[in-house]
């Protein structure tokens, strides 16, 4: 009997691994779950030691933790390409955002713009500096707690326009999707997935490393590409 997989993940990826494991234990029996935080908070807690069989994060991040020694290289996959969309509060006007031109428009008018702490908020701050206006529009910058969806700042009010990976935007009550970042400004992150060393190794009574490369097999598989697709995403 193997034992449950445990995993850990940022937001973004949270409810495409949450459908996938069910998936998975469906179709094979071994139960997984993954445990969805801030991405900055995951690799942290990946990095002081704590164990999980398996990690997805941004492919940065797990390329970082493969180098120190925490996540192991052989079993490394790419899951996903993730864009940023931009969203508004629920019965708000819809900015146009179809070109860059326009996008930089909408931000500059949006009394209070909401963002991530996650790679993608980190480049949209550089976006508004390539822009050339950082400086003017930095009162107006609501950055969202780590774990704290930007949906829900709009939702309350606390901002009327927002960025966040189309993932995390999707299915959140009290807003609506303005659509995509233009192709020619669009972020897009590859999140990736590990085994962690112990789970690797048959160690500390983790996950059999059959399992964990089975779980990983499926969730890199052609099989996965539809459900990535319908939480936001493309496979990788």
């Amino acid at each position: 009997m193997t034992n449950p997989i445990q995993g850990l993940c940022s937001m973004a990826t949270r409810g495409l691994l949450d459908e996938l494991v069910a998936t998975y234990a469906q179709h094979t029996g071994v139960p997984a779950s993954f445990m969805a935080i801030g991405g900055v908070e995951a690799a942290r807690r990946v990095s002081a030691g704590e164990l999980f069989d398996v990690v997805v994060l941004a492919s940065e991040a797990i390329d970082k933790l493969v180098a120190a020694g925490r996540l192991g290289a052989a079993g490394r996959i790419d899951l996903v390409r993730s864009g940023v969309a931009a969203a508004v509060p629920a019965g708000a006007s819809r900015p146009d955002i179809s070109t860059e031109e326009a996008l930089r428009r909408a931000v500059w008018a949006a009394p209070r713009i909401a963002y991530s702490t996650g790679p993608s908020g980190v480049a949209l701050m550089a976006l508004f500096e390539r822009w050339g206006i950082a400086g003017e529009i930095g009162s107006r910058l609501v950055q969202a707690p780590p774990g704290v969806p930007v949906g829900s700042l709009l939702a309350r009010g606390e901002a009327e326009l927002g960025f966040q990976q189309l993932s995390e935007l999707i299915g959140i009550e009290g807003i609506e999707l303005v659509g995509p970042l233009p192709p020619e400004v669009q972020i897009t992150t590859v999140f990736s997935a590990a085994p962690a060393i112990p789970a690797a190794l048959g160690i500390d009574g983790g996950a059999q490393p059959e399992a964990v490369r089975a779980l990983l097999a499926f969730m890199g598989s052609a099989e996965s590409a539809d459900t990535k697709r319908r939480h936001g995403m493309e496979p990788a």
